[in-house]
Formats: structure tokens, sequence, C-alpha cells
């Protein structure tokens, strides 16, 4: 019998991990205290001041802003997930003609500033006042939520059709073989067994784009929609307060800290089976 080799035998143990203060560990530690700072700032600024009569003779106005914020991307999101699945269903087609017509309603409202498309909708409708008079549509498109409401939905199902499409050509194509072989209908299979696994690829960029909608929102205070960026430019010009943009800031922030973390907990209750 051949001798074993002592250095054979020995078992090979991963590298001693690095000591010291490498520079990006000292990189990360500055950035770290900057923003501590920065936070620690920004509080010891709202609290020095703070003004209990300015918070509650305005704070009803941000509620109210807050609720036709929340109101307008609610209603748009919903009208856009219904507009996206025929465009979704478009882009897929074998039919060049329908597929070039959804790609050009995709390529147009994904290419253009969302405040360029409600300014169309909001003056551009506005110039066809006798012609819409005529049809029973003015009293729609007079209203400045309404022009909103009509753009964002017409630009979040772009987006949307393009995250649904993404989605159901990332199923692979042996779970159609399968349920075909199995005698499914094609809408069943699509309802039973693509539309499940998609969802999960599409949760989180549904998320993102429920978020960007969010700040998005905010443009509407442009055309005279009093959301919560139009209160809070109302509160000052009235009272010429920084603090006024501060309490928005933070309010934007509470909302997507919200939708992120309620993200977060639907992707963990759709992905359990996924779990070991």
């Amino acid at each position: 019998m051949s001798a074993v080799d002592p250095a054979a035998s020995e078992v090979l143990r991963p590298p001693p991990p690095p000591h010291g203060w490498p520079r990006e560990r000292v990189v990360g530690y500055i950035l770290v205290a900057l923003w501590a700072l920065a936070l620690v700032g920004l509080v010891a600024y709202l609290i020095s001041a703070w003004k209990p009569d300015m918070f509650w003779r305005y704070a009803p106005g941000y509620l109210s802003g807050v609720w036709v914020t929340i109101k307008l991307v609610a209603i748009s999101v919903v009208i856009g997930a219904l507009l996206s699945v025929p465009v979704a269903y478009g882009r897929m087609s074998r039919n060049p003609i329908i597929a070039s017509f959804a790609y050009a309603y995709v390529y147009f409202f994904r290419g253009t500033p969302l405040l360029a498309q409600a300014f169309l909708v909001y003056y551009g409708f506005g110039s066809f006042r006798p012609q819409l008079d005529a049809i029973g549509l003015w009293s729609f498109f007079r209203d400045a939520f309404n022009c909103a409401l009509f753009a964002f939905s017409l630009n979040t199902a772009a987006y949307q059709a393009e995250i649904l499409r993404g989605a159901i050509q990332s199923v692979s194509k042996g779970q159609w073989e399968g349920a075909e072989s199995l005698g499914l209908p094609r809408l069943l299979t699509l309802r039973k067994v693509i539309f499940p696994q998609a969802l999960i690829v599409a949760l989180r960029p549904y998320g993102n784009e429920l978020i960007l909608m969010i700040k998005g929102s905010a443009i509407v205070a442009i055309i005279t929609v009093y959301d919560l960026m139009g209160v809070t430019r109302l509160t000052y010009s009235r009272t010429f307060d920084f603090q006024a943009y501060l309490w928005a800031a933070i309010i934007y922030l509470l909302i997507v800290e919200t939708l992120r973390h309620g993200v977060d907990w639907v992707e963990k209750r759709i992905t359990r089976h996924l779990k070991r």
C-alpha cells in the first residue's frame, strides 16, 4: 500500500477573513455617518421650527390632498390594468397590424414625459370643447382631475402591458404544452397555469410602477389639481415656510414605504411554496 501524503490528507480551510480597515469599509462608514447626521439635522430643524398653529391650520388640507393623490393613483392603476390586458395581447399577437398598433401605443406613452401627456389632455381637449360638448364628453374633460385620471390611466397601461407581456413570456413553453396535453382550454391554461406563475415575476415590477405613479402624481398640481403637492404649493404660497415641502416629502416617503412593505408581504405570501 502506498503511503498517504500528509499534506494531501489535511483539510483545506478557507482563508481567514481580512482584518483592519480597508478603503471600502471606511467609505461606507463615512457615508452612513453623513446620512445619520443629515437625518438628525432634519429632525432637529423640524423640532426647532415647529409651529403648532400652522400645523393645525393646514393639516386638514394635507389630509385632503393625500386622499386625492391616493384616489387618483388607485383608480388610474386599476383602469390601466384593465387596458393593459388587450395591449399586452396585441404586443404578443402574430397579426402585424394589431402588433403594430399595440407597439405604437406603448412606444408613445413610454417614450414621452407624463407631464407632456397631462398637458396634451388638459389643454388639448380644451381646444375641442364644441366637438366634445356635442357628443356629451365635455362635462368629463372640463374637470382637471378627470383629465389627470385619463392621462395617468393611458400612461400606466403602457407600462403595465410591458410588465404583463414580459411576465407571461417568462413562463416556459413547456407549461403551455403540458396543459395542452391534458386537454385544458387555452383560456383556462392562461388563468390557472400561466397567470399564477407570471404573477410572481410581475409583482415586483408592478410594485415599482405603483410607487412611480405615487411620486409622479405630484405633477398634477400644475394643472390645478389639489393633490398632496397641490395643497403643499398652496400652503407655501400663503406661509412662505419651507416646512410645507418637508411635510409633503415625509408624507410621500411614508406612503412609498407602506407600499414597499405591502409588496414585500404579498411576495412572501405567494412564494411560500418556493422556499425550503
